[in-house]
């Protein structure tokens, strides 16, 4: 028992964590919410050096519940980096947006959620899997809607909630198959029962419960053709709250989605691959053609996210160890680029300091504000895969696990597709650019936090980021190889 509890020392961290915070809240009100963010940020950071012991390499917890191996902390690492970021930029946003500062149940429901996306990426059985999935969920639905004045806020929740239950109830169909015709809920006894499967025959309990499971997670990764909730919630919600969907909870999807391919229904591959196939390719081509009339900065970054979860889709369909290699290499660079274009997006102000997101907004801004315009420009370069950006490399990456893999016809048509996706990023650098400014441009917001992650970020995605290279390669090889 004192093993199985080291290794879930981060989720301890956090669920403690966010338990003593919300009793401060309590106490403390609003005057205590810049300690409470301050606090979690720590409490994150001690989650993350939680990873070093036991958690990441202590291998099974909990007779097979849960999962401590190099995998699930790679994962990890990325979901509370990208949590801590969407807590620091939160304040400034909530005082001038509403008027009002920022309220201290914000930064603990970002705990709570991470502590759920822990649980995911951790999974070793089904009801985990589920529960941590739901923690997550329960928390995004309230960050969703967390403006309760905003119509706009309030809707991107409600869109959410009723969406994720359906999504949700699907899932648990699946399960209830799968555990159904298996005779149990964890991952390698699953698997034994789809390896059992005799060539030429179906067992169609099995078959529909992984079509049903599947269905479940693509919901939760934003895949088409269950993305339809993406592009009203990122508009509606907060952009500090935009930020973190984009991020972290996409990482823990994707984790969960390719731990339960691999482990749970690895000998069905041949079965699960054609889903991923699909979803791949419709999330590629979707996202790109859709994004082309968006007039919405939030929006056309919600496709954005649609067609990057198409190209992660392409390293999981490999099935191989280089393929899930590829698909943390991308995870990371995305992550970086994403968080990037949302620290710009919450530059964009008018000369009252409200929020503008329309993409006209940003005419000229090389003019008037260059290094914020160079920043976006390598954001976007990146995201269009345009080398020597780190964005090209992870496109390769997993291109190249697609062919090494045989699929070839993937590859060729997911290489093709993200030509459509280049041009709305390079729109946006035309408007930038080319187009006459309005007025004088946003006003600089003077805050150090903000403009430090903007440029951590556009110097990793830049040529720098090239140094990075090898060591990012080898730890994500290493990764992949603790699920194989």
């Amino acid at each position: 028992m004192t093993d199985s509890l080291m290794m879930v020392l981060p989720e301890e961290i956090l669920s403690i964590g966010s338990i003593v915070l919300m009793l401060i809240a309590a106490w403390g009100g609003q005057a205590s919410t810049r300690m409470i963010s301050w606090v979690a940020v720590a409490v994150l950071a001690g989650a993350m050096i939680a990873l070093l012991g036991p958690a990441s390499s202590g291998g099974v917890a909990f007779d097979g519940l849960f999962r401590a191996d190099g995998f699930a902390a790679f994962s990890k690492v990325l979901i509370y980096g990208a949590t801590a970021v969407s807590i620091l930029l939160a304040p400034r946003f909530f005082k001038q947006t509403s008027g009002d500062d920022l309220r201290p149940e914000y930064p603990v429901l970002l705990l709570l959620s991470a502590c759920g996306m822990g649980m995911m990426v951790s999974a070793g059985d089904l009801l985990v899997l589920y529960v941590g999935l739901e923690l997550q969920s329960l928390a995004a639905y309230v960050l969703a809607s967390f403006m309760r004045r905003d119509t706009r806020s309030a809707e991107a929740g409600l869109k959410y909630f009723v969406l994720g239950a359906l999504a949700s109830g699907i899932l648990l169909y699946g399960i209830s198959l799968v555990y159904g015709f298996s005779g149990s809920t964890l991952f390698p006894q699953i698997a034994n029962a789809y390896a059992g499967i005799a060539p030429g025959t179906h067992n169609f309990g099995l078959m529909f419960g992984l079509v049903f499971v599947f269905a479940g997670l693509a919901f939760k990764m934003s895949a088409v053709p269950f993305h339809m909730w993406t592009p009203d919630v990122y508009e509606g919600a907060p952009t500090p709250v935009t930020a973190f969907f984009a991020s972290a909870p996409k990482v823990a999807a994707v984790g969960l989605a390719v731990r339960v391919a691999v482990e749970a229904m690895g000998p069905a591959v041949d079965q699960w691959r054609q889903i991923v196939i699909f979803a791949s390719l419709a999330s590629i081509i979707f996202g790109a053609v859709a994004a082309i009339g968006q007039t919405n900065v939030k929006r056309l970054l919600a496709y954005s996210s649609i067609n990057n979860v198409g190209f992660l889709l392409v390293g999981l369909a490999a099935g191989t160890q280089a393929g899930v290699a590829a698909v943390l290499f991308y995870l990371t660079v995305y992550v970086v680029m994403t968080l990037g274009s949302f620290l710009v997006v919450l530059q964009m102000r008018d000369a009252d300091g409200q929020p503008v997101e329309t993409l006209a907004s940003l005419s000229g801004m090389s003019r008037t504000r260059p290094g914020l315009a160079l920043a976006m420009a390598i954001f976007m370069f990146s995201l269009a895969g345009i080398p020597p950006l780190l964005g090209f490399n992870a496109k390769l990456a997993v291109f190249n696990a697609a062919m090494a893999a045989g699929l070839y016809p993937l590859a060729v048509v997911g290489f093709v597709a993200s030509v459509i996706g280049a041009y709305y990023y390079l729109r946006v650098v035309k408007v930038m650019y080319f187009d006459e400014p309005i007025g004088d441009g946003f006003p600089k917001s003077g805050d150090i936090v903000e403009g430090g992650l903007i440029t951590v970020a556009a110097v990793f995605v830049s040529p720098v980021g090239w140094l990075v290279l090898a060591p990012l390669g080898l730890a994500t090889m290493a990764a992949a190889g603790s699920l194989f």
